[in-house]
């Protein structure tokens, strides 16, 4: 297996607005090159941000925002372009969510979705990962609602194309586990009278290795592999060369 690297740096940022907002660099490739640091951030909502958090993605210097949530989200509040100006894309991976209230899915539940997010906004993911192979771009955040789901799914798919071995891009996922707990605990307290629901509802709020496995799974057999499928998306060589030639360093 290979091992996860030791870390120059933090790779979640301790923003106060949001739980799950992490620093995609520092992984290795197959070729044993190493994601930039600083160039690709993936987080969970960015409409509560403090003014401290503000002064922190200054200092990053963050030029791009990409939504990938659902129009109604966005409509709820989203990342606060008045306040720092970057250059803001909205490619929702969902055309809907469940109610903001119900937080019980069956078991299984997030590794469907992530399937139907294959197979149904493969033109929206593409163009996401169009957009990260730019430079004039970055740094880049890409974002949902809770950090793990769909941006789990465009994290993995990017990874992936960069030559990141399975064995990092899973534990990548994985790591969105540690922020769930302080997710769970905002929405309690923004809807208290599903409190209960929500601290029972484990499968919503888990990043299991097992859901993300079944995704690539998925890609492979039904594209040969992630190359296959970006290809399917509407990628090409070049633009997928471009990618890595734009994250990665020696």
């Amino acid at each position: 297996m290979t091992p996860m690297p030791s870390h120059p740096r933090p790779r979640k940022l301790p923003l106060e607005g949001t739980v799950n907002f992490r620093d995609l660099g520092g992984y290795q490739t197959t070729d044993g090159r190493h994601t930039k640091w600083g160039r690709i951030y993936r987080a969970d909502g960015l409409s509560h941000l403090t003014e401290g958090d503000l002064d922190h993605l200054r200092t990053l210097g963050i030029k791009t925002v990409i939504d990938l949530r659902t129009v109604t989200e966005v409509e709820s509040g989203r990342f606060p372009v008045d306040e720092i100006e970057v250059n803001f894309h909205h490619h929702p991976l969902m055309t809907s969510v469940g109610s903001n209230d119900d937080f019980t899915v069956a078991p299984g539940f997030l590794a469907s979705t992530y399937l139907e997010i294959a197979d149904h906004s493969f033109t929206e993911l593409a163009k996401v990962l169009l957009l990260l192979s730019r430079p004039e771009n970055e740094p880049a955040i890409f974002h949902c609602t809770a950090g793990k789901d769909r941006t789990g799914v465009t994290a993995a798919v990017l990874l992936s194309l960069l030559g990141c071995p399975r064995e990092v891009v899973v534990a990548d996922y994985t790591l969105s586990a540690e922020a769930m707990d302080d997710l769970r605990e905002r929405l309690a307290e923004k809807y208290p009278v599903a409190r209960d629901t929500i601290m029972a509802a484990d499968d919503l709020f888990s990043a299991e290795a097992v859901s993300i496995e079944q995704f690539l799974d998925y890609l492979e057999a039904h594209h040969g592999s992630v190359e296959g499928f970006a290809r399917f998306a509407g990628l090409t060589d070049e633009d997928i060369e471009r990618l890595q030639d734009n994250l990665l360093e020696a």
